[in-house]
């Protein structure tokens, strides 16, 4: 089983179909806050919705393509951060993430990413990995300048959020800058 220490208490772990219960609980806790920026928000209504992303996301992992993590503190379910499926052919993948509005602001979203990243440019062998971030989501593209990202540009109507399309910020990080940065394999 997948799991990678952060800092302190902070860890990732794969994502388990016994942690839906959680997933969920934590989904709809943090609903209005993650209904702003996340187009699945009112698509998750049951615990089954949630085993169902998670029965998803471990196909994803048995098949090579990414993982989705819980970011765990203690024990307690913050968020979630995983890698959207990769695209093989192109050795290039992306970053996904979301954290519950009681843990917003502690950090934990760029130790997630950070973590991401390493696995994808160790573990995974990918060349490429990009951030997308809404373009209204300040926190968001903060979270891709500190870990080193590129800004690369904008995709206008994106995502179709609710009842209106948002553009996208695009980031970019290549292997090789991800190395200069000071990433080494087994770090």
């Amino acid at each position: 089983m997948f799991v990678q220490r952060l800092a302190g208490e902070a860890y990732l772990r794969l994502l388990d179909l016994q942690d839906a219960g959680e997933v969920f609980a934590l989904t709809d806790a943090s609903r209005d806050h993650l209904r702003r920026w996340l187009p699945w928000v009112d698509f998750t209504r049951t615990v089954a919705d949630s085993e169902a992303f998670i029965a998803s996301s471990l196909e994803q992992f048995a098949r090579g393509l990414g993982f989705q993590a819980g970011i765990w503190r203690g024990g307690t379910l913050c968020g979630v951060a995983g890698m959207h499926p990769i695209d093989r052919a192109n050795r290039q993948g992306s970053i996904g993430y979301w954290i519950g509005a009681a843990y917003e602001g502690q950090g934990l979203i760029t130790l997630a990413c950070q973590a991401v990243l390493d696995e994808a440019f160790t573990r995974y062998g990918l060349h490429r990995m990009e951030l997308r971030a809404a373009a209204g989501n300040e926190r968001s593209q903060a979270v891709a300048r500190r870990l080193g990202f590129t800004r690369e540009g904008v995709v206008r109507d994106a995502e179709w959020l609710y009842d209106h399309y948002v553009d996208h910020v695009v980031f970019g990080m290549l292997e090789e800058e991800w190395r200069r940065a000071g990433r080494r394999e087994g770090e």
